[in-house]
């Protein structure tokens, strides 16, 4: 009885086998279903906006330091910073644009720099829009390139804080 136990046990091993055996067979392994030759082959098509990071020295005073004790420039060296707000935070005043990304203009990137009539090329616009505290800024608008430049920063630069004053002063220019 033990023997035919033990032969109908083996049986039944070897029928579960043969069975997962034959589930398994001609699947291909999770690996084998990539297709690293397709992968290979596509090509990224498209383009990015242009992305600036500023490379500022100076206080909106002008200053190279901003009290007595300069705290975020200790040894007249430049701050890197990578977006608008923080700039405009730390009320920088003589700063230039550093492309780090971004392949073409975006349609407010044209816009703006077509508002400019030649009067600023996009990093021009970049770097100004940075600033704060300085000219054009807080100044009043009386030449035609003035005209041009405010009215390209004015599009570029939809967040800046001193904005509406330069919308004021380009309006008030214009009559």
């Amino acid at each position: 009885m033990i023997t035919v136990r033990r032969a109908l046990a083996a049986v039944v091993v070897v029928l579960g086998a043969a069975g997962l055996t034959a589930c398994t067979t001609g699947q291909p392994e999770p690996e084998d279903s990539l297709d690293t030759a397709a992968r290979s082959e596509v090509s990224a098509t498209g383009s990015a906006p242009i992305v600036f990071a500023f490379v500022c020295s100076g206080a909106a005073d002008g200053s190279t330091d901003s009290g007595d004790e300069p705290s975020d420039d200790p040894d007249g060296t430049a701050e890197t910073y990578t977006t608008y707000a923080a700039v405009w935070e730390a009320e920088r005043a003589d700063c230039r644009a550093e492309r780090i990304t971004g392949t073409e203009m975006s349609a407010q990137q044209r816009a703006a720099v077509r508002a400019t009539d030649g009067a600023a090329t996009l990093e021009e616009l970049a770097a100004t829009c940075a600033e704060r505290g300085a000219s054009p800024w807080r100044d009043s608008v009386s030449t035609p390139e003035q005209a041009d430049l405010a009215a390209g920063l004015v599009a570029y630069c939809p967040g800046h804080p001193d904005r509406d004053r330069l919308q004021d002063a380009l309006t008030a220019y214009r009559g």
